[in-house]
């Protein structure tokens, strides 16, 4: 294989091959991520061109985000599994697939199945899920600052291709911007492809930052992914580590990914702001994403996790509490766009790291995957209240301002995740 040929070229010039999957894994995260950010700019042209109300797209949506969640510990099992390199192109295939299918729609029931269903399954089997594998089993130093670096790749793909598929759905009607994450996702396919591997050990190589010989993967244990899923899960849930983490995670995706994604582009547009115009605000967001994410990996190999995590959510609940004093005009929102953007995923590298701590090496990914899922049952109840609530009332401000209130309540809960090792976790050495 040409990782084979290039690992040992790399190693000479001391460069692990871990970068390298670092590279693969962010354009994957980069590119899946992409159709993430889709639904703020299909909610409008959804509506207009087929008749449905803001609820019915957006419980299609919800569904999508449910799926996203729920999918990342049986993932994370998978990758254990049957190797990453497998997984990960089967969802990029899945992703592919539905977003071609969702141009062909002309009823509900296919947005809920193409949309909801398959990008949903497919995207939470490539997201932060994937970036927890890839840190946990290719590194040992310098794993907040890689966890950082993968997860602006998952939260800056869902900004950055906003803007392009809101112009091409202005231009040339919605089914066009699906155009540019497909083109993305087919880069990301053959790359995998062509250079993914699944184990350090698989170029004779010890993890970054650990000297010595390769050494094998772990062995699995006995039972399906599923069952290992499950096992992992009852383990978990026996500790408080686990449901802070839960709790707090569910709060980040109900004002991440349910709210501001889904419904902030409707909310300009409510306030008199084109969709190109409110999507330019979201690409804003995900250039100061890209920075806040890589400065708390950075953070979180220097500082007490559960204290980021206290900071995080007190600024990112005072944001969400001020946007009604915006003014709603593209300077006023500028600043918003600036400070939230910062803070948007920055709480992920101080979570995978407290899982870490606590967990180990090889369930870390796994019981991520599940606090992950806690991620997106807050994101789902987001995303389909938020568009009742304007149905019934005629505005979005009640929610936003509802999620503010809750991140303050989760910077409260966060103080209780000390980073400890729990009873069930491997032995220390697997750090």
């Amino acid at each position: 294989m040409l990782s084979g040929l290039i690992a040992p070229s790399l190693a000479r010039q001391r460069i692990h091959y871990g970068w390298v999957m670092v590279a693969i894994t962010f354009l994957t995260m980069l590119a899946t991520a992409a159709s993430m950010g889709m639904p703020g700019v299909l909610l409008v042209p959804l509506q207009q061109g087929f008749g449905w109300d803001n609820g019915a797209v957006s419980g299609a949506m919800a569904l999508r985000l449910l799926f996203y969640g729920a999918i990342g510990p049986f993932a994370a099992a998978l990758m254990a599994r049957y190797g990453l390199k497998a997984t990960i192109c089967t969802a990029l295939l899945m992703i592919i697939g539905g977003l071609l299918l969702t141009t062909t729609m002309t009823t509900l029931w296919q947005l809920y199945l193409y949309w909801g269903v398959l990008v949903g399954m497919g995207t939470g089997m490539t997201a932060i899920v994937l970036g927890a594998t890839v840190a946990n089993r290719w590194f040992t130093a310098k794993r907040g600052l890689v966890l950082g670096l993968l997860t602006s790749a998952a939260a800056t793909g869902q900004l950055a291709f906003v803007p392009v598929a809101a112009w091409l759905a202005e231009t040339y009607g919605w089914r066009s911007s699906v155009l540019a994450p497909i083109a993305a996702l087919c880069v990301a396919f053959v790359v995998m492809m062509l250079f993914g591997r699944d184990h350090p050990g698989d170029v004779d190589l010890a993890p970054y930052g650990e000297t010595g010989p390769a050494r094998a993967p772990a062995p699995q244990p006995p039972g399906g992914a599923v069952h290992t899923a499950f096992t992992t899960l009852g383990d978990a849930a026996q500790h408080r580590m686990f449901w802070v983490l839960f709790i707090t995670f569910a709060i980040c995706g109900f004002t991440t990914n349910g709210l501001v994604q889904t419904h902030f582009i409707p909310l300009c547009q409510d306030y008199g702001m084109t969709a190109v115009a409110g999507a330019g605000v979201m690409a804003l967001m995900g250039m100061f994403d890209f920075v806040g994410a890589i400065g708390s990996g950075y953070l979180s190999d220097r500082f007490a996790p559960h204290k980021l995590l206290f900071w995080y959510f007190v600024l990112r609940g005072l944001s969400l509490l001020v946007l009604p004093y915006s003014s709603f005009s593209l300077v006023g929102l500028s600043a918003f766009a600036v400070f939230y953007g910062m803070d948007w995923i920055a709480t992920v590298p101080p979570t995978v790291k407290l899982a870490a701590s606590g967990f180990g090496r090889e369930q870390a990914p796994l019981v991520f995957g599940w606090i992950f899922t806690g991620h997106q049952v807050g994101a789902a109840l987001a995303a389909y209240g938020a568009g009742v609530t304007h149905d019934a009332m005629g505005t979005y401000l009640p929610a936003f301002m509802t999620g503010g209130v809750l991140c303050l309540v989760a910077a409260a809960i966060a103080l209780r995740a000390r980073p400890t090792r729990v009873a069930s976790a491997a032995p220390a050495a697997a750090e």
